[in-house]
């Protein structure tokens, strides 16, 4: 927004919000009127600490006669104000953004355009500049492009994503999905090979008539090997290509006559690898010399394994960071898309009841579980070179530990909140191989319904070597050093070939102390609660309550939210649909930053070098147990 004039304490650097004028111009007065707009209509509790930290963004400012760095100015601006405050927000971005502009100019000894802008008030005061209005990306053109698109995870998971947003009208209007792969195949090809995996959720049915040809219509494929320069130059040929064609018709006025549309269009570019773990470095080199989109941002999609263990881990980062930066890295874990998870922090910090409680003064111990009633089934190979303590715990896991065990974030930015869960991770201790149990299933003959039914071990399976050690089952005890946690143990079980399939959080609290029911609640147990993660989603509170007649008799109830009957009403978006979305988005409050993948791996390591040189073989369990 322009600013015409200013009040005099504007003018003489005084007052709450003002900003020196004489350094940094008109610009950073802006900021005056923009944080003073925003916390005036700032009303929720929450947002109490964000204007605090505005004004101290001000003051530093202020007192320093200079603007904040480029690179922190737009989060510490934009960030401090609601996200329904819309119009402050936007603002506040735009400042920043002006603000830095400003300064580069300065520094290169321009002068140009420093007279232009508002006039002077009668006062005699500097001369405002007009700050541009924060930049529509509405007509910004995307390119998603898919490494490892004849794979399965591509087919099954990270396609039909991209299908269920594109139907949804989550993504951009102007955009391509252009696979990459070594086998060779034409476009059409590509697309008949999608097709099939394409389906719409049945309550989205009617909004998806007639969108799948729509969406095979956007979908195009390069061949070319993950380590081939001229494979990528082939491929940022064809995305040129496709952006070339738009931007030109945008140029033109896109129809509407308007020819400068065109020129404040960005091509951006999002590359997801979908590949194997020992391609990760020749692709991300190849994207960055060869691929990586001139006119506009550049985002990499990484999927795990993120290495084998803190060397290989280390290695991989530092390997990425030659050829990308750590902004446009997002490390996916599909884990921390699901609904569930995500709703930690809103369980904890939006619920006066909970919080309080969320300590060793109360929680006994607290169990994260995840079961899955189904064996390697031909992927043992792939499985075999990590274990399920690398394929299941050191990350899924690990990262729900983080969210539900970190204290509360200064705000819900991505940085934030990550920072606390690194917090987390680095207060836990190395895990110990005394705390560890390992176990292998076995096979298991069966008769169901007359029938006699054979379930395989996991060294029958052809793809597993002759002899492995590898565990299928893991059970840890892993400890927190913090104020809030020290002493309670976080139990992680994960599992193969189990009884069932499920994924929860168990949070159980300790007993009261001088009990008036303790002749009666013995057997009773303590408070419970579980968090299901899948299937069926649920939030249950186990309690004790008196069974209803003369006598004083209780028992457990349940006081239980079950997601298919609270919420039927509602969608229940894929993990991979959510987590695309936020990195198109550029929000990575559910991806890993680098140092957040150190301190995960300096937590499991050592024990894992001793797993793998066999000073704790595995357990025999048979295959539909509980585990050994």
């Amino acid at each position: 927004p322009s600013i015409g004039s200013h009040a005099p304490n504007e003018r003489k650097g005084t007052g709450p919000f003002s900003l020196r004028t004489k350094r940094h111009g008109g610009a950073m007065v802006t900021a005056k009127r923009v944080l003073a707009a925003g916390s005036r209509g700032i009303t929720s509790s929450s947002a109490g600490a964000k204007v605090a930290s505005l004004r101290a963004a001000a003051a530093r400012a202020r007192r320093t006669g200079f603007p904040l760095p480029p690179g922190t100015a737009v989060p510490v601006l934009a960030r401090g104000i609601p996200k329904g405050h819309q119009q402050q927000r936007v603002a506040a971005r735009a400042l920043a953004e002006g603000t830095a502009a400003e300064d580069m100019k300065r520094k290169a000894g321009s002068s140009s355009g420093a007279a232009s802008g508002s006039a002077s008030s009668p006062q005699g005061s500097p001369k405002l500049r007009k700050v541009a209005p924060a930049r529509d990306d509405k007509n910004d053109f995307l390119s998603i492009v898919v490494l490892g698109a004849s794979g399965d995870l591509a087919k099954r998971k990270v396609i039909p994503a991209l299908f269920a947003l594109y139907y949804q009208g989550m993504l951009p209007e102007n955009f391509v999905v252009m696979g990459y792969a070594r086998s060779e195949l034409s476009d059409q090809a590509f697309r008949d090979s999608l097709e099939a995996r394409l389906t719409c959720r049945i309550e989205d049915k009617e909004n998806c008539v007639g969108k799948m040809d729509a969406f095979l219509s956007k979908c195009f494929y390069c061949q070319g090997g993950y380590d081939s320069e001229s494979g990528f130059d082939r491929l940022n040929t064809k995305l040129c290509d496709h952006e070339t064609t738009y931007l030109d018709q945008m140029q033109q006025g896109g129809g509407s006559g308007d020819s400068s549309v065109g020129n404040s269009i960005n091509a951006n570019r999002i590359f997801y690898m979908s590949i194997p773990p020992s391609v990760f470095l020749p692709a991300a080199e190849c994207t960055s010399k060869k691929a990586s989109g001139t006119k506009g941002w550049t985002r990499v999609i990484v999927e795990k394994p993120f290495g084998r263990d803190a060397e290989t881990s280390a290695a991989l980062n530092a390997g990425l960071a030659k050829h990308l930066t750590e902004e446009q890295v997002y490390r996916i874990d599909h884990y921390l898309g699901k609904e569930l998870v995500e709703n930690l922090i809103v369980l904890r910090f939006a619920n006066l009841v909970f919080e309080p409680l969320w300590n060793r003064q109360y929680v006994e111990n607290v169990q994260i579980i995840f079961s899955e009633n189904f064996g390697t089934e031909g992927r043992g190979g792939y499985f075999d070179n990590y274990g399920i303590i690398r394929d299941i715990m050191q990350n899924h896991l690990l990262q729900v530990l983080a969210l539900f065990a970190m204290e509360p974030p200064v705000s819900l930015d991505a940085e934030d909140i990550r920072n606390e869960k690194v917090k987390v991770l680095r207060s836990m201790r190395t895990l110990d191989l005394e705390d560890v149990v390992v176990g292998q299933y076995t096979g298991r003959t069966t008769g169901e319904s007359g029938t006699m039914v054979t379930y395989p071990g996991y060294l029958d399976d052809e793809t597993v070597p002759e002899g492995s050690i590898v565990p299928t089952f893991a059970a840890a005890a892993l400890f927190i050093d913090n104020p809030r946690w020290e002493g309670v143990p976080f139990l992680m079980k994960a599992g193969k070939a189990l009884d069932k399939r499920h994924a929860e959080i168990r949070v159980q609290f300790k007993s009261i102390p001088g009990s008036l029911y303790k002749d009666k609640d013995g057997s009773l147990g303590n408070n419970e609660l579980v968090i299901r993660i899948q299937p069926e989603e649920a939030i249950t509170l186990k309690i004790s309550n008196k069974i209803p007649g003369l006598g004083m008799n209780l028992n457990n109830t349940k006081l239980n939210l079950q997601y298919k009957d609270d919420y039927s009403d509602f969608q229940f978006p894929d993990a991979y649909e959510r987590l695309i979305l936020d990195a198109v988005n550029g929000d990575k409050r559910l991806f890993i930053r680098s140092d957040e993948l150190e301190a995960a791996w300096d937590i499991f390591t050592p024990a894992l070098h001793q797993i793998d040189a066999g000073e704790l073989p595995p357990e025999l369990y048979p295959y539909g147990s509980r585990g050994p």
